[in-house]
């Protein structure tokens, strides 16, 4: 076994505090923990800023947040569950621009850096510190990556089409109603 480097222990740092904030945001979503609204709360949510239907957007976010972060801090199949959390984050942001930018005010700043993170993450690797060193990156190649990087770009840009023509719908019923 080659010395563990100061990248890796980075790495191990930086995957134990994002996937920890995410597996603790998803659980809000899905069970209503430390102070979240759980699937009931977090659909209506979702109904009600564009996401139809609620229920399955609310589901998808709370697992890929809960799973995705808890994998992430592991260091398994860190490429997949990078490239999905950071396009959760992402949706996030985007959901949240007309905020602007700091999140006290509403804005976009806390889930765009969970997302960078996350990107990061994907794209460098768990480093030796992690179940995906241990399992030899068996889950972790470059096929993972490309293919998993390029299913979660697709996957978003839908959800936000998705989304942008539900909100352009409601505006325009709105307008002619």
């Amino acid at each position: 076994m080659t010395a563990i480097t100061r990248s890796d222990a980075a790495r191990l740092l930086l995957r134990l505090g994002v996937g920890g904030v995410m597996a603790a945001h998803g659980s809000q979503k899905l069970f209503g923990w430390f102070g979240g609204g759980g699937i009931d709360g977090t659909a209506g949510y979702f109904e009600s800023i564009g996401f139809r239907p609620g229920r399955p957007a609310a589901l998808a976010a709370g697992i890929t947040e809960t799973a995705g972060g808890a994998m992430l801090a592991a260091g398994l199949a860190t490429p997949s569950t990078g490239a999905a959390t950071a396009s959760t984050m992402v949706v996030a942001a985007v959901t949240h621009a007309p905020g602007g930018f700091f999140a006290m005010k509403g804005g976009y700043e806390y889930p765009a850096v969970l997302g960078l993170a996350s990107g990061a993450l994907a794209l460098a690797g768990a480093g030796k510190l992690s179940l995906d060193e241990l399992f030899g990156n068996r889950f972790a190649g470059k096929g993972f990556a490309l293919v998993s990087v390029a299913a979660t770009v697709a996957v978003t840009l839908l959800v936000l089409r998705r989304r942008r023509a539900v909100l352009s719908a409601e505006e325009e019923a709105v307008e002619t109603g």
